[in-house]
């Protein structure tokens, strides 16, 4: 299996599981709290991952600098965003969150241009943002009257997941190269679960807290399939793919949520759909076109 193949793949993989996930996300949510959802959806990903690197024999460093790049990741991409997302979608449609995390791609975008240097962020690329962004704006415009009094909390919550992860992306970009997926993954997730089961314990009641069977195994199919597979995914890709590419799998995600509706709960799939979905891909087109014109390029001098 070739390299390019494999990118592909992973690419592919993260924005299907990732689309299934706000759904999922709500469900758990019907009988669990946010902070204790969120903690033992990491708690079932961190074993999983620990039983991983230890039968593969993955060394975990650990100095100094190691320490506070696992805090910093574990604050910015695993705590207390998703502290913030599980508390937010209680008050906004999965269609809005969809689109107040939109302004990920644009975050990604900034931060490199401040902190990485090697990635160039051209004309190409934020144009395909721009699309993108007006791609998800059209598919959930309709989403975007609420009636909850606390909606414009969830919507701030969100936005602020939205840059916390954005430069999260940057740091494990610029200081994680060396580290091994597995081990970007299973440690700052694991102070990500202690620092939500400690939050929950000391602000939530589980007084309505029902660990039901759907409840069970929304925890089990976001820690192994949402967290695990993902994350590590998403970081092996990280090495791989520029941040601002690899952040436009924020876009694609909310179409395969919609696709999904329309296979699983039987939602109709209108034009406006179909248009946004059309936006997205051809933003998704535009970012890449550099890339697919030295591709071309080198096709082009292999044949010759």
């Amino acid at each position: 299996m070739s390299e390019r193949f494999r990118v592909y793949l992973a690419y592919f993989l993260v924005c299907t599981i990732w689309g299934s996930t706000w759904l999922v996300i709500k469900i758990g949510l019907e009988t669990m709290t946010p902070l204790l959802a969120a903690g033992c959806r990491f708690s079932v990903a961190s074993a999983l991952l620990f039983t991983l690197i230890k039968v593969q024999g993955v060394k975990i460093p650990f100095d100094r600098s190691e320490q506070i790049f696992y805090v910093v990741v574990a604050l910015t991409s695993f705590s207390v965003p998703f502290a913030l997302v599980y508390w937010g979608e209680q008050f906004i449609p999965s269609g809005l969150t969809s689109i107040v995390f939109s302004i990920y791609p644009f975050m990604v975008a900034l931060f490199a241009y401040l902190f990485l240097p090697n990635e160039k962020i051209t004309g190409w690329k934020i144009s395909g943002i721009v699309l993108g962004f007006l791609g998800i704006l059209t598919i959930f415009s309709n989403d975007v009257h609420v009636s909850n009094p606390n909606a414009s909390w969830g919507m701030a919550a969100i936005l602020l997941s939205a840059i916390l992860q954005a430069y999260s992306v940057i740091v494990i970009k610029k200081h994680g190269h060396a580290i091994h997926p597995f081990v970007i993954t299973f440690v700052p997730m694991l102070i990500g679960a202690v620092l939500l089961l400690a939050a929950s314990a000391a602000l939530e009641e589980y007084s309505k807290v029902a660990f039901t069977p759907s409840a069970i195994l929304t925890i089990f199919y976001l820690g192994i399939f949402g967290s695990v597979a993902t994350f590590v995914s998403y970081f092996w890709l990280l090495k791989r793919v520029e941040a601002v590419i690899l952040s436009l799998t924020s876009f694609i995600t909310p179409i395969i949520a919609v696709i999904l509706g329309v296979v699983i709960l039987g939602e109709p799939f209108s034009g406006r759909t179909f248009l946004g979905a059309s936006f997205v891909l051809g933003g998704l087109a535009v970012s890449n076109y550099a890339e697919f014109v030295k591709y071309f390029i080198r096709n082009r001098q292999s044949a010759a």
